[in-house]
């Protein structure tokens, strides 16, 4: 005959369980504050990730297609295998090719205020213009909806958009974003209005004499037009000198050209987990730059991020129960073929990506992560924020994602990123000061350490 039992008893065993429980939160929790502290100290002994980048942009900038982006595809590989990674491999993908050439001349032309030099750069794509150049008069405006308001005012003009990154932002890439369109559909705008030639503000908010590239975009609906972006310190000039002189005209001879497409490769290599080794918790950044500097920040840092992040892992000894996974994407720059590729692979039938985390921002101090998923995920997420504080981690909260990770979500997965300080990041962007003096080694570092301690986490416990 089985008692009752006393009242007593059952909440002595409800708070022994209690007990249990706390006790086993505990000893997960201090087990993953070890492994954090231990992970950050050795990063931080041996800042690896600062001499990896050293040896990325020392292959030269890595221009889709280029014979440095194949260099640097070979040395990731090699990287990788040194480290002892798993699965070590490349996977096809088929990238645009286009190159600078050797000419880029620009100057102002006038009556009243002479012949004053600009520094230009041809945009990415571009086609050149004739091989004796244009020379035209000159259309200011800061937006598409001006430009189409003026009509035939256009026509015969080189179009200058002057539209500068809004500095009232404090997030650098909403700023970058707003002012972007005009360097990626600028021609395609001025060829509608009739202009001869696109000249863009470069997108940055320092003045400079430094010209930044980026991408720009044709449309069969309108004929292709050179495009070119100019200084901001020349677009300062310009603008100035058309108050004064309005007949002024410009001059722009770029050589640049568009080849065949060739192929080229993601790098990918991994640690498998122990458990559910088909589940992936993906680390992702983009191994093609511009080619005005080294790529140092955009995106030789998030390659370093990845692969550090990785072989902490190793180093500390941990497999875990998930497998970690590094990509290294090709043509990020030049319409994100690598991730889509890589999304759409036969390889990828058994596998599923619970997350995927892209370092695509720069080396720069690293202060919070992007968390999709919803808000659900994001608290999930938010109760690990006390193992990445210590490295100045102070916000988790929305956003994430990036090109070359973003077909990944059509899947489900779950879409993350790194999030640097970005108050100097379009200092360097796309631009010949994009170098690897410009990466501090300890805030490259720690951006690596606080990749590898969330890909661990995510990787243990799930989304």
């Amino acid at each position: 005959m089985n008692r009752p039992r006393p009242l007593v008893h059952h909440i002595l065993i409800i708070h022994l369980a209690l007990l249990s429980a706390g006790a086993v939160a505990a000893i997960v929790k201090t087990d993953y504050q070890a492994f954090a502290e231990k992970i950050a100290r050795l990063g931080l002994t041996e800042n690896y990730a600062y001499s990896l980048l050293g040896k990325l942009t020392g292959v030269g900038p890595r221009l889709t297609g280029s014979p440095q982006a194949a260099a640097a595809v070979e040395l990731m590989r090699q990287e990788m295998l040194d480290l002892g990674l798993d699965d070590v491999h490349l996977e096809p993908t088929v990238v645009g090719r286009w190159i600078r050439g050797d000419v880029e001349e620009g100057r102002l032309v006038s009556s009243l205020l002479g012949t004053i030099p600009l520094s230009i750069c041809a945009l990415g794509g571009s086609i050149a213009t004739p091989e004796d150049g244009v020379q035209a008069g000159v259309l200011e405006i800061e937006s598409f909806e001006e430009l189409r308001s003026l009509g035939a005012k256009a026509r015969g003009k080189i179009v200058f958009f002057n539209r500068p990154m809004d500095p009232t932002r404090i997030d650098t890439f909403q700023a970058y974003g707003e002012a972007a369109e005009q360097r990626v559909s600028g021609a395609v705008e001025a060829a509608k209005a009739g202009g001869v030639a696109a000249l863009v503000r470069s997108l940055t908010f320092g003045e400079s004499d430094f010209p930044h590239t980026g991408l720009m975009k044709y449309s069969p609906e309108a004929a292709r037009l050179p495009s070119a972006a100019i200084s901001t310190r020349g677009a300062n000039i310009l603008s100035l000198s058309l108050k004064s002189d309005p007949a002024l005209v410009v001059y722009l001879r770029t050589s640049c050209a568009n080849l065949s497409p060739v192929t080229s490769y993601n790098v990918v290599g991994e640690i498998q987990g122990t458990e559910k080794p088909d589940e992936i918790i993906l680390l992702g950044a983009h191994l093609d730059s511009w080619d005005l500097g080294e790529g140092a920040h955009d995106d030789g840092a998030g390659c370093a991020h990845v692969i550090e992040a990785l072989r902490l892992l190793k180093l500390a000894g941990i497999r875990p129960k998930r497998t970690v996974r590094g990509v290294l994407f090709m043509d990020e720059e030049f319409g994100g073929t690598g991730g889509r590729d890589y999304a759409r692979s036969e390889r990828r039938k058994d596998e599923r990506h619970l997350a995927a985390m892209e370092s695509d921002r720069g080396g720069f101090l690293p202060v919070g992560f992007g968390v999709g998923g919803g808000e659900a995920v994001q608290r999930k997420v938010q109760k690990w924020h006390p193992l990445l504080q210590p490295l100045g981690i102070y916000w988790i909260g929305p956003g994430g994602g990036g090109v070359d990770i973003s077909p990944l979500a059509e899947s489900g997965t779950v879409l993350m990123g790194i999030v640097p300080d970005s108050q100097r990041y379009f200092d360097a962007h796309h631009g010949s000061q994009d170098v690897l003096a410009s990466v501090h080694p300890r805030e490259l570092e720690l951006g690596a350490i606080a990749t590898a301690i969330l890909g661990f986490l995510l990787a243990q416990e799930g989304i």
